[in-house]
C-alpha cells in the first residue's frame, strides 16, 4: 500500500512540476510579447527600443491637427516610441531631448522639443522668417507670445497636448508613444543628417542609469 501511495504523490509531482514550468514559461512568452513598432529609425540596448520616425508628409496631420497643421509653420513633429523589455521601470529625461542638426560641416546645433504652448504660438502667431538669414542662425527658439488664447489656439494646444508622449515613465514591457515637436522652420532637409539623442534614461527599481541613445534619422526608410 505504501509504496502505491508514492507512486501515485510521485506522479502528481510530476504533473505538477510540468503545469507548473508550462505555465511560467507562456507567462513569459505572454509578457515578452509587444505589439511591433512602426519605425522608421531605431536605436535599442539595456532593454530600451527608441524608435523615431519624422512626419514630413502634410497628410500625416490632418488626423490629430485638422486645419491648422504645426508642419505648415515649419514645425516638424517627430512620432516617438520608447519600449521596454526590460523588468525595470525606466524613467526618460523628456527635457534633455535634442535633435541634433547639421547647419554647415562645422556647425552642429541642438534643437530642444517645444511645448504644446509653444506649438500653438507657433503656428497661430508666426515670427517672421528672413529668407536671406543664413543657417548658421537658423533655429530660434520659439518664445511665449503677447495674444490672447483663443478658441483656435485652446483647440491646437490641447490637440498637441494630446498627441504627444503621454508620460515620462516607462513600464516594465510596455511602450511609452506619442509626438515630439521641434522647430526647423521649415527646412525639412535637415533631418537627412539629423539624431535623436535621449542623453538620460534610469532604470527605476535597480537606479541604473543607461547609455545614452543617438538614433540616426538618415537610416529611416524613404
Amino acid at each position: 500500500m505504501r509504496s502505491v501511495y508514492y507512486s501515485v504523490m510521485s506522479k502528481v509531482a510530476v504533473l505538477l512540476l510540468a503545469f507548473a514550468a508550462a505555465w511560467t514559461s507562456a507567462a513569459t512568452f505572454l509578457r515578452a510579447q509587444q505589439p511591433p513598432l512602426k519605425t522608421a529609425s531605431l536605436e535599442s540596448h539595456e532593454g530600451l527600443t527608441v524608435s523615431v520616425r519624422p512626419w514630413t508628409d502634410a497628410a500625416q496631420y490632418k488626423e490629430k491637427f485638422h486645419k491648422n497643421s504645426p508642419l505648415a509653420a515649419g514645425i516638424v513633429a517627430l512620432e516617438v516610441a520608447f519600449r521596454n523589455d526590460s523588468d525595470d521601470s525606466i524613467r526618460i529625461n523628456l527635457s534633455r531631448i535634442r535633435l541634433n542638426v547639421d547647419l554647415s560641416d562645422d556647425n552642429r546645433q541642438g534643437l530642444a522639443t517645444l511645448t504644446s504652448d509653444e506649438v500653438a504660438d507657433g503656428v497661430l502667431h508666426p515670427v517672421s522668417k528672413d529668407p536671406t538669414t543664413s543657417r548658421s542662425k537658423l533655429p530660434i527658439p520659439i518664445g511665449k507670445q503677447p495674444n490672447g488664447h483663443d478658441k483656435r489656439w485652446t483647440e491646437l494646444q490641447k490637440a498637441a497636448s494630446d498627441a504627444g508622449l503621454p508620460g515620462s515613465i516607462v513600464a516594465p514591457h510596455k511602450t511609452l508613444e506619442g509626438l515630439l515637436y521641434f522647430d526647423l522652420q521649415g527646412q525639412l532637409d535637415l533631418l537627412n543628417a539629423a539624431h535623436f539623442y535621449v542623453p538620460e534614461a534610469m532604470a527605476l527599481e535597480s537606479h541604473r542609469p543607461l547609455m545614452y541613445f543617438d538614433v540616426d534619422l538618415s537610416k529611416r526608410n524613404r
